[in-house]
């Protein structure tokens, strides 16, 4: 062991001595020696007490090593938990700081099979989600700086390729221009060339007709002389003629060879500031993170009610209309309005009750049989129409089908959150995001009716089991109990426990949140017959349950409507 994690012998330190310590005992929280060791196993007051080695001692964290079991105030050992303040207090904490906290609790039974409880496996679920949200987190942002590269690499051909379209452009009409120049050019030298070998015939008529005047003077007769300068007289004037002729069509007026560059060119200059502009755009983001649970620290203590403490207190009974006693009830949900509303297979329409059971209008009429109904948000119910793998959402107060979302499988049981829609069949389950109708299938979890709840979807099949899975599929929990039979309907309380309704035996279950234990809360004593849907408000703690009611030999579908007494509505301090 190195120095560094080198712990003493606590009775033999307190003796002044310095041996090394081989073990913990978490009772006494003491350090012991080899010797001391053998005396603590002998001592009648210590013999079951839990020891550890140093080894695994100081692979405590630091502040779970810094925890000790005696008050830092009062010396004095924790006997007791205070529910309001969430923390352990000895017996002069109660009477120094604790004297208006009520339901004190022995710590013994908070500390009971902590370690195997819900909270330390939530807890175990929240580490390692969290690992896997940053893991997800840093390969997001490091694809995000490939794709930044790859988008840098594109941009800059963009800008090249722009360039080299510019410069083709600027090449040719460069050689449409030049080619005119020549053109131009040519044309003019001709012109001026041809000119010039007509004025070089006329100056060599002029030089003979000079050199002959020169004989004429020297040689002729003066009648000859005479003659002759009318000859010569007529030669320079149709000379001159031709002088003057040249002259008067401007045959010599200046001609410039120039170029003008073309204003839309030469504008560039003045409008053109800059290459482009380049922009970081956002999007909405397709990262997946898992939700935190919120309060965690709440679940260390059993202030939250466990299924053996639901007490469900009835309140009403919906009011059937005779002409509707023939109705088939697979789905009931209450409404945020604190009305509710049922789902009606035999005549496919949506039926709403107001909140003293009475019933209101009906809604809307499907095409195919309909199999689950709930809310999503604002006044959209989502309603699922089985073999036409079809389900669609309706506006309750519009009175119309706003949607239709084809699926690829059987539509039987839905749920939502809001902003995800959980739509299943026995094998598959789609997940549609509500804000864009995208689908994500998920299959192999057997499940026909579905909720969801934190981010987990929650399931009844027809094996008699309740099921709790991620949405990526990966299976949380599985439940089965002589309890539940043919379960169909399933809904979650704020709390995270889970009702079942078990139609083949006429009781309504409550399942624990770990999935480990449950409880009959109503059976066929008290008035369920055949429950096909189950629904609760996660606020006030009404419960809703489709229920058969009888009427002489006849029997019609109803729902009844429960509280959930105080115990599960009082806020966790």
């Amino acid at each position: 062991m190195a120095s560094s994690d080198m712990r003493f012998c606590t009775l033999c330190y307190d003796d002044g001595t310095s041996e090394e310590a081989v073990t913990w005992c978490t009772e006494c929280e003491v350090f012991l020696c080899v010797d001391c060791e053998k005396h603590h196993k002998k001592s009648r007051t210590s013999k079951d007490h839990k020891t550890i080695s140093t080894k695994d001692w100081v692979k405590l964290p630091k502040f779970i090593q810094e925890i000790n079991s005696q008050c830092s105030d009062h010396k004095k050992t924790f006997e007791l938990y205070c529910p309001v303040h969430a923390c352990p207090c000895c017996v002069l904490c109660v009477i120094d700081k604790h004297k208006k906290c009520q339901e004190m609790k022995p710590l013994s039974d908070i500390l009971k099979q902590i370690k195997a409880s819900a909270s330390v496996q939530l807890f175990d679920k929240d580490l390692k989600d969290l690992k896997e949200n940053f893991e997800e987190m840093i390969k997001c942002l490091n694809s995000r700086i490939n794709s930044n590269d790859d988008q840098k690499l594109k941009a800059a051909e963009k800008i090249r390729s722009f360039k080299k379209s510019i410069d083709e452009f600027l090449i040719k009409i460069e050689e449409e221009i030049l080619s005119d120049l020549e053109t131009k050019h040519s044309k003019l030298n001709s012109e001026m060339n041809t000119l010039i070998q007509k004025l070089e015939q006329r100056a060599n008529q002029i030089s003979q007709v000079q050199g002959e005047f020169t004989e004429m003077k020297r040689l002729a007769t003066e009648l000859q002389m005479y003659v002759g300068l009318k000859e010569i007289e007529n030669t320079t004037a149709q000379a001159t003629k031709y002088i003057e002729d040249l002259k008067n069509d401007k045959i010599f007026d200046e001609k410039t060879l120039e170029v003008t560059i073309s204003s839309s060119l030469q504008s560039i200059f003045q409008d053109v500031k800059s290459y482009g502009v380049v922009n970081i755009s956002s999007g909405q983001s397709t990262l997946q993170i898992k939700t935190g649970r919120k309060d965690q620290a709440q679940y260390l203590a059993p202030s939250v009610p466990g299924v053996k403490d639901i007490k469900p207190s009835l309140l009403r009974i919906l009011t059937i209309p005779e002409d509707m006693k023939s109705a088939c009830f697979v789905a009931c949900r209450i409404l945020p309005c604190g009305n509710y509303l049922i789902l009606d297979s035999s005549s496919s329409h949506l039926l709403p009750f107001s909140n003293d059971g009475m019933f209101m209008k009906k809604v809307v009429t499907f095409f195919g049989t309909s199999y689950d109904a709930c809310f999503v948000r604002n006044d959209t119910v989502a309603v699922t129409l089985g073999l036409t793998n079809k389900t669609v959402l309706v506006d309750i107060e519009k009175n119309e089908i706003i949607e239709s979302i084809k699926l690829s499988h059987f539509c039987s049981g839905v749920a939502s959150d809001g902003q995800l829609l959980v739509i299943s069949s026995s094998s598959k389950k789609t997940i549609v995001n509500l804000n864009d109708l995208s689908h994500t299938i998920i299959e192999g979890i057997e499940a026909g009716y579905v909720a969801l709840f934190k981010g987990n979807i929650y399931g009844t099949n027809l094996v008699n089991q309740v099921c709790c899975f991620k949405s990526t599929g990966e299976s949380l929990w599985t439940f089965q109990h002589d309890d539940i039979i043919h379960p169909r309907g399933i809904t979650l309380d704020k709390n995270g426990l889970v009702y079942i309704a078990s139609s083949g035996n006429n009781r309504i279950v409550v399942v624990s949140p770990d999935g480990k234990t449950c409880k009959t809360i109503l059976s066929e004593a008290d008035g369920i017959k055949n429950p096909l849907a189950i629904d609760i408000n996660r606020e006030t703690g009404m419960l809703i349950v489709s229920s058969e009611r009888d009427e002489g030999e006849n029997s019609y579908d109803s729902a009844i409507v429960y509280k959930i007494l105080n115990v599960f509505l009082k806020e966790n301090k």
